[in-house]
């Protein structure tokens, strides 16, 4: 085993732990299709037992491909395969009485519900949302729906890429414009199932959220999540562009969707036509830059930073300026990089040089990498039946006391059902008496308690990554204290407040300047409310006792630094035991503290390249690929730290041991691909993009089609011969249905480039809202490629859901940020957590915590200012 040096392993050996999964002893109860099996995927690698309800003929997701050998069949998907694992099959037919009381018989023996069917169950069971919970006054019932169970669009038909084009991850994603500044490609939707991810995330920590407030109050409640919501909150900047300053965002090829427009890829291909991607290229990279490209001879007229350059500055990724010195940086790189096979390109050497650069993986280059093997992320699974066995990506990280469980491969269908209906009825696992908790501290916005009372985070989470993580653990109800010190400042400057404040962004009608302070960081406030904030130089032998003090009284420690930061400053996770034994610390850095890469340097799109996301997501070669235009894994990488901080919460209140976690950023990105990794494993075919069409879940047409406007699009997903004909009718194109090259699913699939060319001629002189209700009106699933500025002024269903809370921070002011999508009866979140405020100014809770928290006097707190520990 290879480790940073200097870093212990931990107590657990964490490397060969085989510790018992997180939510081991729950039982949960499954009737989901594409739009919740990844949910329950992570349920079941947590530790719960799975039980998956099919109807006799199967689930629908069995006819999903790829498929084994080509070769359709129940039993050769491989995407049920996957989204399956470690799962039980029990076949019921609810529409009869018998399978109805058997429903009720598991019901009633069951921790979780996990719930995809939009209402079917309770119409089969007669029992609505309310009663089903009063019947089962303990178990946790997780709704997922397309839109919510209410509003004007609740009826809308959804998909992956009808919720990717709506909640805007399309509009951040696509290809440079052209030199006219006008799209020549449409928005893509990154590949693949992306929408269910980002959904199935937010609703498992939904899920171990209301477990927690059951085991202290033994009462269940229902957990739900419109998954339109949960992808609108995905995209990282655009949101606070436009509601701080009313800028739109451009999409750029490969890089984060910016505020203005260039030609400047920040990937750049081999001799052989591959990819990498070179990030960065401000005045810290170019000082890394020189040096190694004059090795090779090949700086050109590239001159290191002047001395008087602050390198320091840290900024969001997409936020930097773009101008002709760092367009010449990323020429005279990518003639450096062409000049290169894939295979020998120097890019380990770029890294410890300082520079974020990595290639662009096919997803099956991580199953062959040493390190992934190393950690373990991946795992051979037996197939009995099939005399083989395959490789699946298993864990999304590695902890000393618990670990992720691989399990047996995905059920055959009704596999379990006597097994299951032959056991005697149990009950849920609530504890005998619950540890109420005393004087709840509740929620200002829903006057309800919290379901985090009492727990404590010492939070030196940034970036993302990490502070997204810790964002949804304050909203809940945990104390968070966030610090910072000013040598090594969080990403504060990005998505600035308006010169004038909100008075001026009220009376906006275009692009406003933005301030430079950097406490009004739109940003900063979205991914930190909720939050207090403390300065804390940990390099002072004061400083340090400090943080040793804070530990005492936490119960979380939070970082997302390069592996053994914390440790080197005399924090490392023996001490933090010593100093309080449950104590619960996680670190997330790109690759993972263990295994063979070290301190190999990553931000949101260096992770996308390494995983597999980038390569992943455009259209078909020779075009580029188009990877996210925003840190997509530092989303999904906070979505797993959050997870797996609950989890571990979770853990602790049943047996009081704390653990110490190692979550990759990378590894959050690798974890989605088992599909893919199981279609080379399988069939030994190499993932190859396909733009905006659905060849697994086959659909034609299926695509973005320009509206009337500039850069309007829709999207259209027709999965049926019905949808195509309705599609036909709404067009009033009735010679489509005439045309033998569309008359069928399979002759559609054969000709979609004159088909999609055919819908695009009615499309684009339709205006793009009129368009989607008059297709949704029809049964078509259908969805407008929204932007920030739809979302927040003209979408009507979000604006229903209450998808976004204001929030006032002490300096930048009141305003909108994203509200958690969980909607919780018992428990709700609110963003501005137990402080209820916005996220803090740099220091501004350090009074309050060295006096009120740590019993120091205001005169002490003024000491330690002026000696440079505060």
């Amino acid at each position: 085993m290879a480790t940073q040096a200097g870093m212990s392993t931990g107590p657990g050996e964490m490397m060969g732990n085989a510790g018992p999964g997180m939510l081991a002893g729950l039982r949960v109860i499954e009737i989901a299709d594409e739009r919740a099996e990844y949910a329950g995927l992570l349920l079941a690698g947590l530790g719960a037992e799975v039980i998956k309800i099919e109807p006799p003929e199967g689930n629908a997701t069995r006819r999903i491909g790829p498929f084994l050998d080509d070769e359709p069949g129940l039993e050769r998907s491989l995407f049920f395969w996957n989204y399956n694992r470690n799962k039980k099959s029990v076949v019921l037919d609810l529409r009869d009485k018998a399978g109805q009381e058997q429903m009720l018989r598991l019901l009633g023996g069951a921790d979780i519900l996990l719930d995809a069917s939009c209402g079917a169950l309770n119409e089969a069971l007669g029992l609505d949302h309310a009663a089903l919970n009063a019947r089962f006054p303990a178990l946790v019932t997780a709704r997922m729906t397309p839109f919510g169970d209410d509003g004007p669009w609740k009826d809308f038909k959804g998909s992956d890429l009808i919720h990717l084009a709506l909640g805007g991850p399309m509009m951040n994603c696509g290809y440079d414009p052209d030199p006219n500044l006008e799209y020549d490609t449409p928005p893509i939707a990154p590949q693949i199932w992306h929408a269910y991810h980002i959904a199935g995330e937010q609703m498992a920590t939904g899920i171990i959220a209301a477990l927690i407030h059951r085991e202290r109050s033994g009462e269940g409640q229902d957990v739900s999540v419109a998954i339109h919501e949960a992808v609108s909150k995905n995209p990282e900047q655009d949101l606070m562009y436009w509601v701080m300053r009313r800028v739109p965002l451009w999409r750029l090829t490969c890089r984060h969707a910016s505020e203005g427009p260039n030609h400047s890829p920040s990937i750049c291909h081999t001799k052989d036509g591959r990819w990498f991607i070179t990030h960065g290229m401000g005045a810290r990279d170019l000082k890394n830059l020189v040096p190694l490209l004059s090795k090779y001879n090949a700086q050109a007229d590239l001159q290191p930073p002047p001395p008087e350059v602050d390198l320091r500055a840290r900024q969001v990724p997409g936020t930097a300026g773009s101008d002709e010195a760092r367009s010449h940086m990323l020429d005279v790189v990518q003639r450096f990089v062409r000049a290169w096979t894939y295979k020998d390109m120097p890019w380990r050497e770029a890294q410890d040089a300082g520079l974020l650069w990595a290639p662009l993986r096919k997803p099956h280059e991580n199953a062959l990498d040493e390190h992934w093997l190393t950690r373990k992320t991946f795992a051979e699974i037996e197939h009995p039946e099939l005399g083989r066995s395959f490789l699946y990506p298993t864990s999304k990280w590695l902890s000393s006391k618990t670990s992720w469980q691989v399990g047996r491969r995905a059920p055959l269908l009704g596999e379990d059902t006597e097994a299951v209906l032959g056991e005697r009825a149990g009950r849920p696992c609530v504890p005998a008496s619950p540890r109420k908790v005393e004087n709840p501290r509740l929620s200002a916005l829903h006057n309800k308690p919290f379901p985090l009372q009492g727990i404590r985070i010492f939070d030196f989470a940034w970036f993302l990554a990490s502070a997204g993580g810790t964002r949804f653990l304050a909203a809940m109800g945990a104390e968070s204290y966030k610090v910072e010190w000013k040598d090594n400042p969080d990403t504060r400057l990005a998505g600035m407040a308006p010169v004038g404040g909100r008075a001026a962004r009220d009376a906006a009608t275009g692009p406003l300047p933005g301030v430079k302070d950097p406490d009004m960081g739109g940003n900063f406030l979205n991914k930190n409310s909720g939050k207090r904030g403390i300065s804390l130089n940990i390099r002072h032998p004061k400083g340090l006792e400090i943080a040793k003090d804070m530990i005492r009284i936490c119960d979380v420690v939070a970082e997302g630094f390069s592996p053994g930061v914390l440790q080197r400053l005399g924090l490392g996770y023996d001490v933090m035991k010593s100093i309080r034994p449950d104590i619960i610390y996680i670190q997330q850095s790109g690759m993972g503290a263990h295994g063979t890469y070290g301190r190999m340097r990553t931000v949101g799109p260096v992770a996308a390249a390494f995983g597999g996301q980038a390569e992943m997501s455009g259209l078909p070669e020779p075009a580029m690929p188009v990877s996210w235009g925003y840190s997509y894994l530092d989303w999904m990488g906070a979505y797993g730290y959050a997870l797996a901080l609950l989890g571990a919460i979770y853990h602790r209140e049943r047996t009081g041991e704390g653990q110490w976690i190692d979550a990759s950023q990378c590894e959050s990105g690798i974890f989605l691909t088992g599909a893919t990794i199981l279609d080379w494993a399988a069939n030994g075919r190499v993932f190859r993009r396909y733009g905006n069409r659905s060849p697994y879940k086959t659909a034609a047409p299926h695509s973005a089609y320009r509206c009337a406007g500039k850069d309007r699009w829709i999207t259209i997903a027709c999965f049926t011969d019905a949808e195509w004909q309705a599609l036909a009718r709404v067009a009033e194109r009735g010679d489509w249905l005439d045309d033998r090259r569309f008359a069928t699913l399979e002759n559609r699939l054969q000709h979609q480039d004159a088909l999609d060319a055919a819908v695009e001629t009615w499309t684009r002189t339709e205006d793009r809202y009129d368009c989607m209700m008059k297709l949704q009106k029809a049964g078509i699933p259908a969805g407008v490629c929204q932007n920030a500025e739809d979302r927040v002024d003209y979408d009507p269903q979000l604006r229903h859901l209450k998808w976004l809370t204001e929030v006032t921070g002490t300096k930048i002011g009141t305003w909108p940020v994203y509200e958690i999508p969980m909607k919780m009866t018992k428990t709700p979140a609110y963003i501005g957590g137990p402080i209820n405020r916005g996220a803090p100014c740099y220091g501004e809770d350090n009074m309050y915590v060295l006096t009120e928290l740590l019993g120091r006097t205001p005169s002490e707190v003024e000491r330690l200012a002026e000696e440079g520990v505060i």
